[in-house]
């Protein structure tokens, strides 16, 4: 047995990097991704989500329930889509992407998506901190200080790094045993969530207008499944071939799906009543005082194990994105750098920043527009059936099939950039009326009052790589079609 081949052993280091994985080690079952989405969602954000739907869009429960359906399983069914990626490929989303970049112009969307992981990532750790920090408080009476703030973080952060650390077989298997577990917590923190709901206000809320639900599915898809996009084929690099495309697309949906409608109803339950949750700096705590004290400690365990099943996945993928930008360290030393670098995003948080939301919704507004104009880019590539050269993503130099000039593929770069200014211009994104970071000229029209600017970036991105983008003929060659499925629309029939 080969190196690669133990190292992909539950238990044991991953060494694979981000080069591509061989037929002959492909293995597992769509339902992987089921239990990976469903572990990446099962955190207790999902709750904020729902609760900034009902008191910043004025909806109502079954508004906000609809638009939690379609938000967030439509944008899981992207990532499922575009996952297939990998399963053609058998290499990270972000390595495959530099057969349509070119070498050098995949580190735009290179850096823009650890960008993202790490956001994402620091998000996650504050909030597991909290998490940490409450029960330490209720256990002991011990109330945060500084010192115990930066053990909080080391805590959640060492065993980020213990999963993230050891790859993709300890990743899959940990996904769906620690997301069952974590699970029937999670549902019996629900169950006394349920109850605390004023009902009657819930009944009588008034239906908030059409604008507030296009708007909604946009913050909630943003927030979730597009967010995700660019790390799908991360995780289904290792399956056969042989596994139709449809399968993965249903996995992913329905893995996300499910935890996800149900925290985001269940915010909107509870908001409906009282908008605290909504502008609480910390979310972990509100929560908290919603219950019953004695549930405080398995309350508490369970958004700390439904955090961490996040966060492994974030770094996971930040690692492997940094791989593609060039570091020349193995894959567990790129973990462990990013690892650094959220902590440092974890003290800003809680040391520093004194808001937590403001920045929090600030950051996905941003993202998701260069995110999105690139999954326009690569969505069309995908339609077109390429077939990725293994030698050739690995090859940077100009000798790479993927040289293209200089290093830049044009015909989807320049897509890209335009597709970024066209989001741009309908993007609005503050902290506060009075704490204004970027507003579009064209912010104020329709589309950007509804926060449809990512949306935008990606039907400019996609329309303009399909009328120019061209073929790549080379790539007709660059490996052999999976005998079920030929390209990804043949794949979903």
């Amino acid at each position: 047995m080969d190196a690669s081949t133990e190292s992909a052993r539950v238990g044991t280091v991953e060494t694979r990097g981000i080069e591509p994985v061989p037929d002959r080690e492909r293995h597992g079952r769509a339902s992987q991704l089921f239990w990976t989405w469903f572990a990446a969602n099962i955190s207790l954000l999902g709750l904020p989500l729902g609760a900034s739907l009902v008191a910043f869009r004025g909806l109502n429960f079954w508004q906000a329930a609809i638009v939690a359906v379609i938000g967030s399983v439509g944008s899981f069914a992207l990532v499922g889509w575009l996952s297939m990626s990998g399963q053609r490929g058998g290499a990270p989303a972000m390595t495959l992407s530099r057969a349509v970049f070119g070498q050098r112009g995949n580190k735009g969307p290179t850096v823009i998506t650890w960008i993202s992981r790490v956001g994402w990532e620091t998000i996650t750790t504050t909030t597991a901190a909290y998490a940490l920090l409450a029960l330490a408080s209720t256990i002991f009476g011990v109330h945060q200080n500084t010192v115990l703030t930066l053990v909080a973080l080391l805590i959640f952060i060492v065993c980020t790094l213990l999963i993230s650390g050891l790859g993709h077989a300890t990743i899959m298997w940990i996904n769906k045993w620690a997301t069952l577990l974590f699970g029937v917590l999670n549902l019996i923190v629900i169950g006394f969530l349920v109850a605390t709901v004023d009902w009657a206000k819930v009944l009588d809320a008034q239906a908030g207008p059409l604008g507030g639900v296009i708007g909604g599915i946009g913050f909630i898809a943003a927030g979730t499944g597009i967010g995700w996009a660019n790390a799908g084929a991360d995780y289904a690099r290792y399956l056969p071939k042989s596994i139709p495309g449809k399968r993965l697309v249903v996995a992913s949906a329905f893995g996300a799906g499910i935890p996800l409608v149900l925290l985001i109803s269940l915010g909107s339950l509870l908001t409906a009543g009282d908008d605290s949750l909504a502008t609480a700096s910390d979310p972990v705590a509100a929560i908290n005082a919603m219950l019953p004290s004695w549930m405080a400690i398995p309350y508490l365990i369970a958004a700390f194990g439904g955090l961490l099943m996040s966060n492994h996945l974030s770094v996971y993928s930040a690692g492997l994105t940094m791989l593609t930008l060039g570091l020349k360290v193995p894959r567990a030393w790129a973990v462990c750098i990013d690892i650094i670098v959220t902590f440092g995003g974890g003290i800003y948080f809680m040391l520093i920043a004194g808001d937590f939301y403001g920045p929090f919704t600030t950051f996905l507004t941003l993202l998701a527009v260069p995110i999105s104009a690139w999954i326009g880019v690569m969505g069309v590539d995908m339609v077109r059936g390429r077939r990725y050269n293994p030698d050739a993503l690995m090859d940077t130099g100009r000798t790479s099939r993927y040289w293209y000039t200089g290093g830049f593929r044009w015909a989807a770069f320049g897509p890209w950039i335009i597709a970024i200014v066209a989001g741009l211009l309908f993007t609005s994104a503050s902290t506060s009326d009075n704490d204004v970071w970027f507003k579009g000229p064209l912010a104020d029209t329709w589309f950007g009052t509804n926060g449809l600017g990512w949306a935008v970036a990606i039907v400019v991105g996609g329309l303009l790589y399909a009328l120019f983008g061209g073929r790549d003929h080379d790539d007709l060659a660059g490996d052999t079609p999976s005998p079920t499925a030929t390209t990804p629309e043949e794949a979903l029939r």
